[in-house]
């Protein structure tokens, strides 16, 4: 038994450019076996019948309401249709009334509402072109890369290593304990005259320069990056 598979159609016109002066058929039926497909079209007809893999058959057959041209004509077999891009032969702005020569109406054949604007607002409308649409969308998948940049905050981490300079507070404890036992264990007139007399307090100005700039700006440093 053969079944009509649902037919949806819109079309564009122009009167100057040819790429523009078009009809889209799909045949709205899935799971089409290739090598049961039989196409043929003509310039005043096109007719179709292929079975799906669940072994129905499905075909029609129209006649077209103008002429078109099979040669410049394109068409498309995907898992879920069969599409045609039909040209039409004669430029015109005007629309086609219908889709067939004859003015009856087909139950199967309905209006692609997805393609479809009305005659005088189809110049700013987009030429969707189905048989170009598919290779287009495979692309945009690259966008996904842009979402590793977010790994840039991790660097913020590296402040933390600002904190290492809290060793410098050992050396405060070493100075403090230095002092307890210079103070507690020896006269410190005694102490600075072993260390070379009047080096001494010289000596002294410099190890207290060397313990700033050693040991201060490391912490102030590291409360600044915190």
């Amino acid at each position: 038994m053969t079944t009509h598979p649902e037919v949806l159609w819109a079309q564009r016109s122009s009167e100057s450019v040819a790429e523009k002066n078009i009809v889209w058929l799909t045949v709205n039926l899935p799971d089409i076996d290739e090598s049961s497909l039989e196409y043929k079209l003509t310039s005043t007809e096109i007719s179709f019948k292929a079975s799906t893999t669940d072994k129905k058959v499905y075909a029609f057959s129209l006649l077209l309401f103008d002429e078109i041209d099979p040669d410049l004509s394109l068409r498309k077999l995907t898992s879920r249709s069969f599409t045609v891009t039909l040209r039409k032969k004669a430029l015109k702005a005007e629309y086609w009334p219908r889709l067939t020569k004859e003015k009856i109406k087909s139950a199967f054949v309905k209006t692609d509402f997805g393609k479809w604007v009305d005659e005088d607002e189809q110049d700013g409308a987009a030429l969707d072109d189905d048989l170009g649409d598919m290779g287009g969308m495979g692309g945009m998948g690259g966008m996904g890369g842009m979402g590793g940049m977010g790994g840039m905050g991790g660097m913020g981490g590296m402040g933390g290593m600002g904190g290492m300079g809290g060793m410098g507070g050992m050396g405060d404890m070493g100075m403090g304990g230095m002092g307890d036992m210079g103070m507690g264990g020896m006269d410190f007139s005694k102490m600075m005259a072993s260390m070379g007399g009047g080096a001494g307090p010289s000596g002294t100005d410099e190890a207290a320069d060397d313990d700033s700039d050693d040991d201060g700006p490391p912490p102030l440093e590291a409360a600044d990056t915190a």
